[in-house]
């Protein structure tokens, strides 16, 4: 574990932390098992949920055709707002009541999965939106049981909402996000293929990658879960439960793979291995903030989305006015870490190292500057871009980045 003083004792401090994770299984093609692991799950009528641009993409085709082959009927919601709000969520949960439904599988980016969550909820628990929300915002009801069984499928590569208990949604009478939180809400399994994000625009790539980069680096930097305080029954122990040494490996190595490959997934469409390497780093900032929650700079993008009113964002479909997630958190992120960095500046430092920042001879002092001016090293011009992408960076990819191999795997947690 790095960096084990971080997690000293405090007084009436956590002495334990609790891991959530749904099965996860990553590479590419894994999209076609969709209907295998549907039929392992008992599933044989599934509510298939997507937004109106991608229920017409090959990747949506593909997941569909899989659960034909395995024999499940479905039934199409693709519907999803972008950035969803209590609205749609609620639209999407009386589809799903009204469906004889014994499934779920999500098959889009972060709103695609947040309605799924939401939305499942609300069928099954009918009550007030703001019911199962923490106050201000709600009645801090939580939420009553499982839920149906729920395949999570993403097609971008930030959110991470495929491994999270989490969602975020938009109360539209406020004009405000707020987060729905609940173990119950974590999806059953989550099928992450990089092949769905090949035909991403390097701008909603660039923004998605914002959102990963900022859970990675404010998980590794929020207050460790020993100063929090502990709490009884164990139960009631919260997934918001600040760094700890689960959240730290897998903060670390994400960062590590945004360092290297965020600028190449952005620049070049045809870097696979740029594009694997990211799809996985999503997953792994998932499984860490999921476990120990962010801060502030999602905290502020909250304000920075809502308020805005004449923003249209490049490659994103539609057309409309609105702020990408990635976008709105990492504008603060650099101002955010100048000031987080004096209560912890050796993490700060440490976070700057794995995303390839020198840090050698910086002081304490220098932690924030240092990681919110992260620039990339210069390469020697045999590392340089040039020619094919692939023939030039992948010697050692199979070593740093094991999904590069081509082969699937699982993980069940």
């Amino acid at each position: 574990m790095g960096c084990c003083q971080y997690f000293v004792p405090t007084e009436g401090g956590a002495d334990a932390f609790t891991v959530e994770m749904p099965r996860v299984t990553f590479g590419r093609g894994t999209l076609s098992e969709v209907g295998e692991r549907a039929l392992n799950r008992g599933i044989r009528r599934a509510a298939l949920l997507t937004d109106p641009y991608l229920a017409e993409t090959e990747h949506f085709a593909q997941a569909r055709s899989a659960l034909a082959a395995a024999g499940i009927d479905t039934a199409v919601f693709s519907e999803v707002h972008i950035e969803p709000t209590d609205e749609s969520v609620l639209a999407a949960a009386d589809f799903l009541k009204d469906g004889g439904f014994d499934g779920i599988v999500s098959v889009g980016g972060g709103s695609v999965i947040d309605t799924a969550k939401g939305a499942l909820v609300y069928a099954q628990y009918p009550a007030s939106f703001d019911a199962y929300f923490a106050p201000p915002m709600g009645a801090g009801q939580p939420v009553p049981g499982t839920l149906l069984p729920h395949i999570a499928c993403p097609t971008t590569s930030g959110t991470g909402s495929e491994v999270t208990g989490l969602s975020v949604i938009r109360f539209v009478a406020l004009n405000v996000k707020f987060v729905l939180a609940s173990r119950h809400l974590l999806p059953d399994e989550a099928i992450i293929d990089p092949a769905c994000i090949d035909t991403l625009p390097a701008a909603v790539v660039a923004s998605t990658g914002f959102d990963l980069l900022s859970h990675a680096i404010e998980c590794y930097t929020a207050r460790a879960y020993t100063a929090w305080a502990k709490v009884s029954p164990a139960a009631s122990r919260p997934m918001i439960q600040g760094a700890n040494p689960w959240s730290d490996l897998h903060a670390r190595e994400a960062l590590r793979i945004v360092g290297e490959y965020l600028e190449r997934g952005v620049a070049d469409a045809a870097d696979y291995e740029a594009r694997d390497c990211l799809s996985w780093a999503a997953t792994l900032a998932g499984m860490a903030f999921g476990n120990s929650g962010t801060h502030l700079p999602h905290a502020l993008s909250y304000a920075v989305s809502q308020m805005s009113r004449d923003f249209t964002p490049r490659d994103y479909p539609g057309g409309k006015s609105f702020v990408p997630h990635g976008l709105s958190v990492i504008v603060s992120s650099p101002s955010v870490f100048r000031y987080t960095a004096q209560a912890a500046p050796q993490r700060h430092l440490e976070a700057a190292k794995y995303l390839g920042a020198d840090v050698r001879g910086a002081a304490a002092q220098d932690a924030g500057e240092v990681v919110s001016r992260r620039r990339r090293p210069r390469r020697s011009s045999a590392g340089r871009r040039g020619g094919d992408s692939r023939k030039n960076y992948n010697v050692d990819a199979r070593h740093r980045c094991p999904q590069w191999s081509q082969r699937r795997w699982s993980y069940r947690g």
